[in-house]
């Protein structure tokens, strides 16, 4: 009983990943003089040679971490109590994949350069290996979550949400091939807080007992 209690307080690492995201793609511009945040993407502030490198890792610092371990406890109380359907629990443990891919692919991979191109194998890996990989077991996980919610009372309400961090992913994959440039920052947004925004929300099911 105890230990699933301590689990469920493991979902509020999720939140807190959220947030140390959210405040370092606010606040890591002011360490990059020119970024305009309309038309560059987020990875930008992170590039190995950016101005800011050093200002979002600290920001930064609290995200893949507590990220990881909200997702994980998720994971294993979905494992552990046979929560929800089969469908559900295997779109958490995509889910769960995707999110060491990221948190392991791109700080091994960096991008050598802010909106330079593909100069080298790091920038190569970053964006046709790791972020294929991140994209494609996202979509996989939120899909079997949608199906999987939908098809149980108590989770309809996470299928729902995954819906809308589904639709808010392929708005910004969409987005970012048929807008101007000048406004290809704002729809890569939508992207890359959809997958941070749902494992925040995995983690407060977890806490507020939904799951």
């Amino acid at each position: 009983m105890n230990s699933c209690k301590y689990l469920r307080l493991c979902g509020l690492f999720g939140i807190i990943s959220f947030l140390s995201y959210v405040v370092a793609v606010v606040f890591s511009p002011l360490a990059y003089p020119g970024y305009n945040w309309m038309s560059q993407a987020v990875s930008d502030l992170s590039a190995a040679t950016a101005p800011s490198r050093g200002l979002w890792d600290q920001l930064s610092c609290l995200y893949g971490k507590c990220g990881l371990v909200s997702i994980m406890a998720v994971s294993i109380y979905f494992a552990e109590t046979r929560a929800g359907n089969r469908l559900t629990r295997i779109g958490v443990y995509v889910f769960a994949v995707m999110n060491w891919i990221s948190a392991v692919g791109y700080d091994l991979f960096p991008l050598s350069e802010a909106g330079t191109g593909m100069k080298t194998f790091s920038d190569i890996m970053h964006v046709y290996v790791v972020t294929v990989a991140v994209v494609l077991t996202s979509i996989a996980s939120l899909v079997l979550i949608i199906i999987g919610g939908f098809r149980s009372e108590k989770l309809k309400s996470l299928g729902i949400w995954a819906a809308i961090a589904l639709t808010l992913m392929f708005v910004g994959a969409i987005g970012t091939n048929v807008v101007p440039q000048a406004y290809f920052g704002i729809v890569e947004r939508f992207s890359v807080f959809s997958a941070t925004g749902f494992n925040a929300l995995l983690g407060y099911y977890l806490v507020r007992k939904k799951i």
